[in-house]
């Protein structure tokens, strides 16, 4: 079984969540106007109290079950299999209608930027949808990283209109400031429900927190915390500066604000701001829902077809088609309000269950239920998160509420059709509680052993640690290549699996044909050349950081890789990790294997004013570990008349090598010509780092590396660390 790297950090984790909630404010506080007034911050505020519960009783859970797939595996867990449907489909019908808004939105702020007629607004927002899907299948990293960065600048741009809103405000506008009493109010509340549901996505991803049992809650209190502060302050800002009329029809509030503050010139900024923010969270929306019909599948509670993963760019995109398909639906034939109110009937659903499943698994007193975080005022707080929760559902109108009880009963067929051969069972109907749908009791104990260790997946003692990355010609002979570097021979090889956001890491835990042939063959390498290798199979969502750690590591002196020198392709251009040779905490090695299988001759290439004396003592490891000679040599311009010296000095160094070695000077004015034609006498060229500007340019695609493209025999190249 593979391990697991856990790669976000406490500041990624909040970031993640408040970005899965900035389309509320861009969307939905000027048609809340229409419905509550200008009480709409007031409406922010009860909103965010109401899903206080839910916050609280998904970082109990999800202390206790660190794992990635949050409400779906936490209610399964709890009432079994059944309501897990019901709950799988909840959540994938909240999170994709709300990315179906958020492209409705970005339509409206895209007239800003570029002078479109309205009445394209749908095809726009199916258009962004096409390339939103495109971007997942192929699984672009790329797109993933500049979500922070969108974030920040919406956080900016929304803390500056704040201010600049409160410098202008005008209390008359504010009146009334509720338009329809106490239940118009309690509708609004239940309207900009739908706002807060990033709040909790983050336990979707549990398995990806580092330190989950602390940072999970911490991330959900400060997000509320920090996302309810944004929204009342940005609605105060909105309705003491622009008049309810015209916010009680405006999908595009912001620009509205920010122009009526600023002009024609902010208001193209809120319009560039809104494009790229919604475009953002209608892509990680996508990116999110289509997990849950690809985790409820692979537990054969949906069609098959639906786990189905692309060998080429490992994304599930059968759900990722499904799921862009039902998008596509609902901006076609529902109106932004029918959307988001659909949206909160379903994420309140969910968050009734999740109190609930808080209450049964500490009622039930499972054995394998230890969370690290305990909700306070249990079960006041759960009790008050379903009352509220069911009133809100009342209020959110008909059609919502007919929806709700559409998909319990589609669960249910779908359950029946699907998941009724399921074997498993929740704690629930273990003690008595829906026992008709009970299936085996056995499968409690199972569930216990199923919970995601949260230690280090990546934690070594070895001085040489081995990133396999699956490039590399010959493994074996980069291991051994390593562990010929330290006299100690004691390596760590870890195999490491680079997987997209949209596929959940499950689908790649558990060892494949390719990672146990892998594994086999390391350890007959270790026993035949009497090796102390240890070798594990790592999955991660961020190779860069996972490689990074490696070199982190306490122990850990050298960090050796397969390199193939070529320009446009390799480790350093082919995956994002070209900051690492910045910020590498230990020496590296990048060995590109030219096919030599017996290393019998070496030859030591230095530039002028490299330690001679600490690249010798490298290559005699090396030389001593293979049994091969070694050749010290130095291209000199041929105009040099220091030959001599330099031979006598070199010489001089290599009396204290253990190994058979000789210096060779020769002059050229053409050293990479030079050294290619030398190299084919030899089986390994050993390198040092050109100055640091060239060879990060070298491995990160700036440039060539000539030296080692042109070499005839396999080429090491060593940075060591200053």
């Amino acid at each position: 079984m593979k391990k697991l790297e856990r790669t976000l950090s406490l500041p990624g984790a909040i970031a993640v969540s408040i970005g899965g909630m900035l389309s509320g404010i861009f969307v939905l506080p000027g048609l809340a106007v229409g419905i509550t007034g200008s009480s709409v911050w007031l409406a922010f505020l009860v909103a965010a109290l109401c899903i206080l519960p839910a916050v609280l009783s998904k970082s109990e859970l999800g202390t206790a079950m660190p794992k990635s797939g949050g409400t779906y595996v936490y209610i399964e867990r709890a009432f079994g299999p059944l309501f897990g449907t019901i709950a799988g489909i909840g959540l994938w019908l909240s999170l994709l209608l709300k990315s179906a808004f958020s492209l409705v939105g970005l339509s409206a702020y895209l007239y800003v930027v570029v002078n479109i007629d309205e009445a394209y607004t749908k095809a726009i927002a199916l258009l962004a949808l096409l390339l939103i899907f495109l971007l997942n299948v192929f699984g672009l990293k790329k797109v993933e990283k500049t979500q922070l960065f969108i974030v920040s600048v919406s956080i900016i741009s929304l803390i500056v209109i704040i201010v600049l809103g409160f410098n202008s405000f005008d209390s008359k506008l504010t009146e009334p400031v509720f338009s329809d009493g106490t239940n118009g109010f309690i509708a609004g509340v239940a309207f900009l429900y739908i706002s807060y549901a990033g709040v909790t996505k983050i336990a979707a991803i549990a398995g990806e927190i580092k330190n989950p049992a602390k940072n999970l809650p911490l991330t959900m209190i400060i997000s509320l915390f920090l996302i309810t502060t944004i929204y009342c302050f940005v609605a105060l800002a909105l309705v003491g500066n622009v008049e309810a009329s015209i916010l009680a029809t405006d999908i595009k509030p912001i620009h509205t604000l920010f122009q009526t503050i600023g002009g024609d010139t902010f208001g193209l900024i809120a319009g560039v701001v809104g494009v790229l923010t919604l475009m953002s969270m209608a892509n990680s929306g996508v990116l999110a829902s289509s997990r849950f019909p690809f985790a409820m599948s692979k537990d054969g509670l949906l069609p098959s077809y639906l786990a189905g993963i692309n060998s080429r760019f490992m994304t599930p995109v059968s759900a990722i088609l499904t799921t862009s398909t039902l998008i596509a639906l609902a901006i076609i034939f529902l109106d932004v309000v029918k959307i988001a109110k659909l949206a909160s009937a379903f994420k309140v659903l969910m968050f009734i269950f999740n109190e609930l499943t808080v209450i049964v698994l500490r009622e039930t007193n499972a054995q394998w239920y230890k969370p690290t975080f305990k909700s306070p005022l249990y079960p006041w707080v759960q009790a008050f998160g379903i009352v509220s929760g069911i009133v809100l559902l009342a209020f959110l109108g008909i059609m919502p509420v007919v929806s709700v009880i559409g998909v319990v009963i589609l669960g249910f067929l779908i359950f029946l059709v699907y998941g009724s051969k399921s074997d498993r069972s929740g704690v629930a109907s273990s003690y008595g509680i829906l026992s008709f749908f009970r299936k085996d009791t056995s499968k409690i104990k199972e569930y216990s052993e199923e919970t995601e260790s949260t230690e280090d997946a990546i934690t070594t003692k070895a001085e040489v640690v081995v990133p396999l990355l699956g490039e590399e010609t010959s493994p074996e002979t980069l291991v051994e290549m390593a562990a010929a570097l330290k006299s100690t021979n004691e390596v760590q090889a870890f195999d490491i699996t680079e997987v997209p956001n949209q596929t959940d890491s499950s689908v790649f835990m558990e060892d494949s044909p390719e990672s146990t042939s892998l594994k086999r063959r390391i350890k007959r390498l270790s026993d035949s050349k009497d090796l102390n290798v240890g070798f594990e199979a790592v999955v991660t969502y961020e190779l860069s950081q996972t490689i990074n750690k490696l070199s982190s590591q306490e122990s850990c002196e050298w960090l050796v890789m397969g390199w193939g020198a070529r320009p446009n392709s390799g480790i350093f251009i082919s995956n994002p990790i070209g900051w690492l040779l910045a910020n590498i905490n230990s020496n590296l090695a990048l060995f590109k294997d030219n096919g030599a299988r017996y290393i019998g001759k070496v030859v030591l290439a230095l530039r002028p004013g490299r330690k001679d004396k600490n690249f010798i003592g490298i290559a005699n490891n090396i030389c001593k570990h293979y049994g091969a000679t070694l050749t010290l040599l130095h291209v000199v311009p041929e105009n040099s008349r220091t030959t001599e010296t330099i031979k006598n000095r070199s010489e001089e160094k290599l009396k204290q090598s253990k190994v058979s070695a000789n210096v060779q000077v020769v002059k050229s004015s053409k050293p990479v010509d030079t050294i290619a034609e030398i190299s084919a006498s030899y089986d390994l060229l050993i390198l040092g780092t050109p100055e640091k500007d060239n060879w990060i340019k070298v491995l990160f695609g700036g440039g060539k590396d000539k030296f080692t493209e042109r070499a005839a025999c396999s080429v090491l190249r060593i940075t060591l660390k200053d």
